[in-house]
């Protein structure tokens, strides 16, 4: 059974996350049925995509699935992770994604939103990044992610408090593009995703890959790329790291020592 929901209105492709007994954590089953329904979807020739939970949704997702992550030593966030490709199938894709917002955005599930070409949100719509709450490093690729969405001082503030960012504050900072009332957020939605729709789709294609090059045109040297490695690696072979998991499961506030 499919754990989203995908349909089709006027050119526009929605795709409802529907794991609502997960808070739609990002496990790799409903990572792989989001990637079907973009798949479908692009097969059906849609002009916009708009990814939404359920009208009212208290959370849009809880992020990556805990309960997946690797084992010490290993990358929680290596290339071939399904929430790494899911990231670069929203880059990727010729059509625009729409993030439409409603609860709170946890963790990996932030990048999945800050990746989308435009983010709308309602008036309980809130952002936090979490791995230092868990004791988990961060892959170079999402932290460039999050600064280019909302610059690199509210980025290290984010990270740093894995405290939550308002839909206010959202909004101020550049993560929201619009800041829409719960009663009319679905229609504004769609009127916007309809504009867009009723441009020339190659067009529209053409300048989102060429915003995604321009986004990444600063490029690290080999050099520079090991050290971020190192860097992430003193955190995945940490104890801090499997305090942060064990915690998790076990209910409890983490004790991190730092080692």
């Amino acid at each position: 059974m499919s754990l989203v929901i995908q349909e089709v209105r006027n050119a526009i492709g929605i795709i409802t996350f529907d794991n609502y007994d997960r808070r739609n954590a990002l496990s790799k089953a409903f990572i792989a049925d989001i990637m079907t329904a973009m798949n479908s979807l692009l097969y059906e020739e849609v002009r916009v995509i708009i990814f939404r939970a359920h009208p009212g949704a208290k959370v849009w997702s809880a992020g990556h699935d805990i309960m997946e992550l690797e084992r010490p030593g290993r990358d929680p966030l290596g290339y071939y992770d399904p929430l790494e490709k899911i990231i670069r199938a929203i880059q990727n894709c010729p059509t625009p994604v729409i993030a439409l917002i409603e609860g709170g955005v946890w963790g990996g599930a932030c990048e999945l939103a800050c990746i989308c070409d435009i983010l709308i949100g309602g008036p309980n719509a809130s952002f936090t990044i979490t791995p230092s709450r868990f004791g988990i490093p961060y892959n170079p690729s999402g932290i460039l992610h999050l600064i280019n969405r909302c610059g690199l001082g509210a980025a290290k503030e984010m990270f740093f408090t894995a405290q939550s960012v308002n839909a206010e504050r959202a909004l101020r900072l550049g993560i929201l593009n619009h800041l829409v009332a719960a009663t009319e957020l679905e229609d504004f939605t769609y009127d916007l995703a309809g504009a867009i729709a009723r441009n020339s789709p190659l067009s529209v294609s053409v300048i989102k890959e060429q915003l995604r090059i321009f986004s990444n045109a600063l490029a690290l040297n080999p050099e520079t790329f090991e050290r971020i490695q190192g860097l992430r690696r003193l955190v995945w072979d940490s104890e801090d790291y499997i305090e942060g998991k064990k915690a998790f499961l076990e209910k409890r506030a983490p004790i991190f020592k730092g080692e």
